[in-house]
């Protein structure tokens, strides 16, 4: 579906815990996240620390929807 998305002219990210899935399935751009349980979080911290973690990796998508990319590209830290 990513890839069908894509070719209408919609950049699309896919955040994930299994960066690998996401290169099988043709995702272009890929944002890794934290745990397969808690994709975009960690139950085990304070609501400060998690909000935290969430800005990061939302500011990491939107880094990478506004990047143009000619290959399948994984954005990290």
């Amino acid at each position: 579906m990513v890839k069908e998305i894509e070719r209408a002219g919609i950049p699309v990210v896919h955040m994930c815990t299994v960066t690998p899935i996401s290169m099988t399935v043709g995702a272009n751009r890929i944002v890794p996240t934290i745990a397969i349980p808690h994709p975009l979080g960690n139950p085990s911290l304070t609501m400060e620390e998690e909000k935290d973690i969430r800005r990061k990796l939302v500011g990491r998508a939107l880094k990478a929807l506004t990047t143009e990319v000619t290959e399948q590209t994984i954005f990290e830290e």
